[in-house]
């Protein structure tokens, strides 16, 4: 029985092995967003100056993370190498995979550091995060990394986001079996449920990268013996010039001069700060806009729905995208983003039902496009190649510069809304009793209960134009995006006649 598992587990497609790594993040991560900052604040009693030097900390150490990682792991692949050894695609491929091998194992402990109090809280607050997103960076990386190495064309691209998308909906099924044992006041429950995720995360880490290192590792080893042949026989090109290795200035210089790339940044800035305004500000709409309107269990499903719809939703739009392209459905995400919030705002904040599914199609919508954001990123390693003509795409250290540029958004996006929230109704949601700063600006006669109102009438304007004006913003930058159509199909051409004559393509799908 446990052979024939073994087999069937072998003759698994490569995309439905490389999608199962997305599970196996996502039902850690989900838990962690979920409960950290709960667990330190309510149960470790974590106090509020530990609290902001480790956020402040953190959100440095998040910044600058993804380059300095991809910068280590991909600088070899900058310049072009050595005569007669360079790199080939399943060489590439095997890399990617020992270090998810190795920091997946690490990454699950690196979750279960949150869960026992083990140092004084403020010290194990900052050390917890700066782990966590250490590996967690590593993961992502070389995971997100191997979508540009696996495949080029934009079909086989399409079809390993569609299974990550897949297994990522499964994962975020770890949020709702976490309510069954989320108890503060005896923590005993959750801890063996986080030692349980843990440890199916460990055992998938293993089992999934060694199933993809056994059809990559034929390839590889074909390739160094072909090298050591040639080396035996003095068949080498000693004739060419070797090329000195690129500084890490001299890299971001022709970062500046990737026009796609500097225009797609910019939009993705705003769109990481609309993902994170939405995360950050879903419960207030709901408790200022719709809590005397609907009852605990909708608003619990709007919850639900809009950790798991985001993953289903985004199976159909990678559907669209095989069909219509990848900017195309950008693009008309951006629109339908527009459209409904101005009918929004149009229809005002009284209109329950519409306002529920408002609440909730921005979040589905606006987490669905950044994940299809990823297929534009391996578009924009294919283009880096082209231009620079490199040995070997640089896949994981463009993805970290990336996140370099608009992981700031992440920061903006909860100091942003909160300085317009406080700046048009008083409310301070830092305080004991936010409700009182409304209070001591109006007159005296009037009550908490008749400022609601206007906290309310603040919630619904910020709730609609903050959309807006990301959406006019990103259609404009994304006007500017010329990585589409003939120009992408130009691109992809170029980069598979660069590869030929090298190691033979990795095909996957």
């Amino acid at each position: 029985m446990g052979l024939r598992l073994l087999a069937c587990l072998f003759h698994l497609p490569t995309a439905v092995i490389y999608g199962s790594l997305s599970l196996f993040v996502s039902i850690l991560h989900n838990v962690f967003l979920l409960y950290y900052v709960d667990t330190f604040v309510s149960v470790y009693k974590i106090d509020k100056l530990s609290f902001w030097i480790g956020e402040t900390v953190f959100l440095i150490w998040n910044s600058l993370n993804d380059p300095l990682f991809g910068w280590l792991s991909d600088r070899v692949f900058l310049s072009t190498q050595q005569p007669g050894a360079e790199i080939s695609s399943p060489e590439v491929v095997l890399k990617r995979l020992r270090a998810l091998s190795h920091n997946g194992p690490l990454f699950a402990i690196s979750f279960l550091a949150f869960w026992v109090a083990w140092a004084h809280p403020g010290l194990q607050f900052l050390l917890c995060l700066c782990m966590y997103d250490s590996f967690l960076t590593m993961v992502d990386l070389h995971h997100n990394a191997l979508l540009a190495d696996l495949a080029v064309s934009a079909k086989d691209r399409t079809s390993l986001n569609f299974y990550c998308s897949l297994f990522s909906a499964i994962g975020s099924l770890s949020v709702f079996m976490s309510y069954a044992v989320w108890n503060k006041e005896d923590f005993f429950s959750f801890r063996i449920f986080c030692v349980a995720l843990a440890l199916c995360s460990i055992i998938g880490f293993t089992l999934s990268t060694q199933l993809l290192r056994q059809r990559f590792e034929a390839d590889g080893k074909a390739k160094w013996d072909q090298e050591s042949t040639l080396k035996e026989l003095y068949i080498e090109k000693l004739s060419v010039p070797q090329e000195k290795r690129i500084t890490l200035a001299e890299y971001l210089q022709q970062l500046s001069r990737h026009r796609n790339f500097l225009w797609f940044v910019c939009m993705n800035l705003v769109q990481v700060f609309h993902c994170h305004f939405n995360s950050n500000f879903f419960p207030l709409f709901l408790e200022h806009l719709l809590s005397d309107q609907i009852s605990v269990s909708t608003g619990s499903f709007l919850l639900g729905v809009s950790y798991i719809a985001p993953h289903l939703n985004n199976l159909y739009f990678l559907s669209l995208c095989r069909r219509c392209g990848v900017y195309a459905v950008v693009r008309g995400l951006f629109f339908l983003k527009l459209v409904l919030s101005i009918v929004m705002l149009l229809a005002g904040p009284d209109q329950v039902y519409l306002l529920c599914i408002f609440i909730a199609s921005n979040r589905v919508f606006t987490e669905g496009t950044c994940k299809l954001l990823n297929l534009v990123v391996t578009d924009l390693v294919d283009e880096d190649l082209v231009l620079n003509r490199r040995k070997q795409a640089a896949s994981a250290l463009l993805f970290g510069m990336v996140a370099l540029v608009t992981k700031p958004g992440q920061t903006f996006a909860p100091l942003i809304g909160t300085w317009l929230l406080c700046a048009y109704t008083g409310y301070d949601i830092f305080q004991r009793n936010p409700l009182s700063n409304v209070v001591s600006a109006q007159p005296k006669l009037e009550s908490a209960a008749v400022l609601e109102p206007t906290l309310r009438q603040g919630c619904f304007y910020l709730l609609v134009f903050v959309p807006i004006t990301c959406a006019l913003l990103q259609l404009l930058s994304w006007s500017q995006f010329s990585l589409h159509g003939k120009r992408l199909q130009m691109v992809k051409a170029q980069r598979q006649s660069l590869t030929q004559g090298r190691a033979p393509e990795v095909k996957t799908i």
